[in-house]
């Protein structure tokens, strides 16, 4: 597909400062996973600002305890105003990626944004883990990242205003992450940050704007549902805050900012918001359930 000519081209311009165009009309987005929680809250913002969302994610049939498919989540990209390209395939696989990324430049003439949202959690100690949950999670996590950055990269080279966002903490090597998390989850969360970083460095001459986000607070998502009690749940987030937060950073000028972890009530504060207390699962002023890495400054 000619990129000119396609849906994807949008020539505004986006003004350096407080009043470039907040939308994302005309771009489009390309997310690893996204079959539901905070994967499919991003995309569905993403399609209410205009966005096309190429998802490539394995997940075909629901899981008993983890409900939503890729072509759920299409649909909900599609009913919120986006146009929607779920791409059954696997973050793993080099020719799955290169295809995925190959499917949504013929659909949709380019690509402007990456969202490296696929991850695999397992809080298992080293002496318990087995090597084949380790090696799952550094290739859907740090390799998954790496590579679907990577083969991004010459498309996102031709967009007006690029970036990937990992989702993933700051790096923080204080020993009680490791002890109470354990070293191999905590491994490949961080690792997924390091590709961030590294990128950045190495595609700040492009104007690619690399950066990672992650929550503060836990965030009340299928998966969490299956680990936390009910009641640290009602002391967790909605999804909507990491949607709103992603949109905070992929809408700015890719110049703005570059090589950052970003936190998401950090992110909207600075945007001015002030009511968080709308992203509480459950109403009130108690104590909300910290993030693995987060604590309270």
């Amino acid at each position: 597909m000619n990129r000119s000519a396609s849906k994807h081209h949008n020539p505004a311009a986006l003004d350096e400062g407080d009043t470039y165009d907040r939308t994302l009309e005309g771009r489009t987005l390309i997310m690893s996973g996204g079959s539901r929680g905070i994967g499919e809250a991003i995309a569905v913002q993403a399609a209410r600002r205009g966005a096309n969302v190429a998802m490539i994610a394995k997940t075909t049939e629901p899981h008993p305890k983890l409900p939503g498919t890729i072509f759920t989540a299409a649909a909900a990209v599609e009913e919120a105003g986006g146009q929607a390209l779920p791409i059954v395939g696997d973050v793993r696989d080099d020719e799955s990626v290169a295809d995925a990324v190959a499917q949504t430049v013929d659909r949709f003439g380019g690509v402007d944004i990456v969202v490296n949202n696929a991850s695999a959690l397992d809080l298992t100690p080293t002496d318990q883990i087995s090597m084949k949950k380790y090696d799952l999670m550094q290739d859907i996590n740090a390799r998954g990242a790496f590579l679907l950055s990577k083969t991004a990269i010459p498309h996102l080279r031709e967009s007006p205003n690029a970036h990937i966002l990992t989702l993933s903490p700051p790096i923080d090597l204080d020993p009680k992450w490791f002890a109470s998390i354990g070293t191999a989850y905590t491994i490949s969360k961080f690792s997924m940050s390091l590709v961030a970083i590294g990128l950045a460095a190495e595609l700040a001459a492009d104007g690619i704007a690399v950066n990672s986000l992650w929550p503060r607070t836990t965030i009340n998502t299928a998966a969490v549902r299956n680990i936390l009690s009910a009641e640290l749940v009602d002391q967790s987030r909605t999804p909507a805050i990491m949607a709103d937060a992603a949109m905070s950073i992929l809408t700015r000028p890719a110049a703005h900012a570059t090589g950052r972890c970003f936190i998401d009530d950090e992110v909207l504060r600075a945007d001015g918001e002030v009511d968080l207390d709308q992203y509480r699962v459950a109403p009130g002023d108690g104590e909300l359930e910290l993030d693995f890495w987060m604590s309270w400054d």
